[in-house]
């Protein structure tokens, strides 16, 4: 759900549901890793705690987290077979627009919220300057909503694996290896190096920001190896240029579509078949090499975006195509 209004407000919600059915009743093993801690990810701990996710996903910007929490939880109380429920771990994620969008305007509504969650549908996912990506930026041009997979060989199982990003962080931006921010010229710190005045504002000089990345998998893993997994997404972060910065957000949150992990909330015994260690080393690489694409997806299919009195630029392919060219580096770039 995108929301502009006005001169002002550039934000959104993106919602993902891990399945069609009743995510409260059907639960599915999940787990979280912390990159960095500079953020407000609500349902977190129980999540670590018991190793599954009862609620959807939602994305969101910062200072509209609880307000996300509160109407999602009036959505799921209202849906069937919830008339009993007395404790809901809603989860929602976030990072920081407020450089494009009026954040302390608090914008997003419960209608908001309600919409997100009722058109979430399978298929191609919208990627740029959309939902909770419409205010964000990385490496200093503007970013947003990014989705990337990866389907493994028959013979390492078949599995998929699937990312969704809300990018909005910085860094030093390398694409394939290629030093795209060096070159150019736009990458954390180079002011102070340069030891010139901020042009681009004091948050992106220092490359903060945050990212939440979610994983989601059809290969039947335990919440202990979607740990595992999910603490790989930082190294897909880190091959785009992120070190993580003292005020940057980094979330991975991951879990497991397969039935044969499910979980009912009120099964006094679970019985599952899942995958063994052995077999978790392609779903790790497929995940690092899908969490860097999805990055790149999200700032190559931004756009220009204007709000709050500011201008983000779009990263300029043509560019990004040259530098790769000049560096021996041939990715196709949408």
């Amino acid at each position: 759900m995108t929301l502009r209004k006005g001169d002002k407000v550039r934000t959104g919600v993106t919602a993902i549901l891990p399945h069609p059915g009743n995510a409260y009743r059907s639960r599915v093993p999940a787990a979280l890793h912390v990159g960095n801690g500079f953020g407000k990810f609500i349902g977190t701990t129980q999540i670590n705690e018991l190793g599954e996710l009862e609620s959807p996903i939602l994305l969101t910007c910062t200072l509209c987290v609880w307000k996300a929490a509160d109407a999602m939880v009036e959505w799921m109380l209202a849906q069937p077979d919830m008339q009993e429920v007395r404790s809901l771990n809603v989860v929602v994620g976030e990072t920081n627009d407020g450089r494009l969008n009026d954040i302390r305007a608090r914008p997003i509504t419960a209608a908001a919220v309600r919409t997100a969650l009722e058109s979430a549908k399978s298929g191609p996912v919208q990627e740029g300057s959309v939902g909770a990506g419409t205010g964000t930026t990385a490496f200093g041009w503007k970013a947003g909503i990014g989705t990337s997979s990866r389907k493994l060989p028959d013979s390492l199982g078949g599995f998929t694996v699937g990312v969704l990003v809300q990018a909005n962080f910085g860094g030093v931006l390398q694409v394939a290896g290629a030093p795209v921010g060096r070159e150019l010229d736009r990458y954390a710190f180079q002011n102070a190096v340069a030891a010139r005045e901020n042009t681009r504002g004091l948050a992106d000089d220092r490359g903060d920001g945050s990212i939440i990345i979610v994983i989601a998998t059809d290969a039947p893993l335990s919440d202990r190896n979607l740990q595992r997994l999910a603490s790989r997404g930082m190294m897909g972060l880190g091959r785009t240029g992120s070190s993580a910065s003292n005020g940057s957000g980094d979330y991975i949150l991951a879990f497991s579509t397969a039935e044969s992990v499910r979980r009912q909330f009120d099964a006094a015994r679970l019985q599952t078949t899942e995958l063994a260690n052995e077999q978790m080393s392609a779903v790790f690489q497929a995940s690092v090499d899908a969490v860097e694409e999805s990055i790149y997806n999200a700032l190559f299919m931004a756009t220009t975006e204007t709000g709050n009195g500011q201008t983000v630029e779009a990263i300029p392919l043509d560019q990004v195509r040259k530098v790769l060219k000049e560096h021996g580096v041939e990715v196709p770039v949408r």
